[in-house]
């Protein structure tokens, strides 16, 4: 995944591409620091996958569906809400020290992998630290991957 270009490419064992999708990153940039609002780099693996078999728009929070899904009448109700749909692939860094570990770790950051509403802009860096994908985008992708898959952000 490229935070300089906000995409996100799913290669085969290969490296054959497979799928490239547009992404939004964190709008404060690439970092590890706990609470710092920005996007972890190096190289991760999925640890957890949530959502299989839910509604496009089902509406996240703590990572436990809420029972609704997104619509804009929802999100005009609650317009400072960081929305997270869809699916999730939560993210555990793998580097001990830069993404893992105390004070550095994605996985206790809440790094995921996840749906936002279609209005949100993709190519742009605006997520609060997590990787901002278009619904039908993070269900396809959710579709092609597996917990223990690699993420390499840089």
């Amino acid at each position: 995944m490229s935070i300089a270009d906000q995409s996100l490419v799913l290669l085969a064992p290969g490296d054959d591409e497979l799928a490239r999708y547009k992404v939004s990153t964190a709008l404060n940039g690439p970092g590890q620091q706990d609470a710092s609002g920005c996007t972890p780099i190096g190289e991760h693996y999925i640890r957890a996958m949530i959502g299989a078999g839910l509604p496009l728009n089902t509406v996240f929070r703590a990572r436990r569906p809420t029972g609704e899904l997104y619509t804009p009448e929802l999100a005009s109700a609650q317009p400072d809400r960081d929305w997270i749909l869809s699916r999730i692939l939560w993210l555990c860094g793998a580097e001990r020290g830069r993404n893992r570990g105390p004070g550095v770790d994605t996985f206790r950051r809440f790094i995921y992998i996840h749906g936002t509403p279609d209005t949100e802009p993709m190519g742009v860096a605006r997520s609060h630290g997590c990787i901002r994908m278009r619904n039908d985008d993070v269900a396809d992708l959710f579709d092609r991957v597996a917990a223990g898959t690699r993420v390499t952000i840089n």
